[in-house]
């Protein structure tokens, strides 16, 4: 093959996302064009509501799985959080790259940290995680719904709409605008989204030519880490209706996961941990999610309705 052809969203980071792998795949594979396939998703194009009320995340693939599907791209780069835990028939996840900071961003321009923020402060975030995260630890905020790419978001948050936003570390970074975080919300007071901060790279799985040449950028590590991770999610039916965390990290050859289930209507959060062998990840994220459910999760998935 001479020419891989990759299918992207249109956002800055989406497209920073792509781009990056295409020159990891061009150092990887000497000779190799990549070009990127830039198209535009539901995802990014409604913006007037939140993602849970359009359709969840999955509404960022749709389209570029069309694409490959269509012979117009050859595979696909996302942000593995936003990845449905289970694929489309016919598609398959060869690569996940080494995972950046897997930390959420408190954003503001006239504070600090949450603690900070002035009673009934506004803080605007799309994530329900965040949203339930938040209301535990101000009662008090007004969180509020907030959609578009980073920089829509920062500006919004410029122009006063805010007095502070949550964003995902790794987005920032690699805009370059790491200054304008102010405080990393991380474990285990803080949990991100299952995957938070790793880059897929999909295809068609009977692509295998392609395949091969997309398993170079595998790392092992990170794939364990978030295989377990979402293997939790995937017990909870978790998605972005449901306010789901989680972080894996490895610790020799065992993963330690912590999990949480919230409720974004009133703060309640329920959280479990559990270690077990690397190999035996699915089972790991299996078990922590009934430790969850059995700790009182069913019911605020259930008002969720996850369940």
């Amino acid at each position: 093959m001479s020419l891989l052809r990759i299918a992207t969203r249109k956002s800055p980071l989406a497209l920073w996302q792509s781009e990056h792998v295409a020159a990891r795949l061009r150092a990887a594979h000497p000779g190799l064009e990549v070009a990127l396939v830039p198209m535009s998703t539901r995802g990014d194009e409604v913006l007037d509501r939140s993602l849970a009320a359009i359709g969840g995340k999955g509404l960022f693939l749709k389209e570029l799985e069309l694409a490959m599907q269509r012979g117009e791209a050859d595979c696909a780069v996302h942000s593995l959080k936003d990845v449905p835990m289970e694929l489309e028939p016919g598609f398959a996840l060869p690569a996940i790259l080494e995972r950046a900071d897997h930390a959420d961003a408190f954003v503001s321009n006239a504070h600090a940290a949450p603690a900070e923020l002035p009673q009934g402060a506004r803080v605007g975030t799309s994530s329900l995680r965040r949203h339930a995260q938040l209301r535990a630890l101000r009662p008090d905020l007004r969180v509020l719904d907030l959609r578009g790419n980073v920089n829509t978001r920062l500006a919004k948050l410029d122009a006063g709409d805010y007095d502070a936003i949550v964003l995902a570390c790794a987005g920032l970074q690699r805009l370059g605008l790491e200054a304008r975080i102010r405080m990393r919300l991380d474990a285990p007071a803080w949990l991100p989204a299952p995957a938070q901060g790793a880059i897929a790279v999909e295809c068609r799985d009977d692509a295998g030519a392609i395949r091969v040449l997309l398993e170079t950028l595998d790392h092992a590590s990170t794939r364990l880490c978030v295989e377990a991770e979402r293997a939790m999610n995937r017990a909870l039916h978790g998605s972005c209706h449901v306010p789901v965390a989680a972080l894996a990290r490895l610790r020799g050859d065992a993963i330690a996961l912590e999990g949480l289930v919230g409720s974004a209507a009133d703060g309640e959060l329920v959280r479990a941990a559990a270690s077990a062998p690397a190999a035996e990840r699915e089972r790991l994220g299996a078990e922590l999610a009934a430790a969850l459910l059995a700790a009182g999760a069913g019911r605020l998935l259930a008002a969720a309705g996850a369940t």
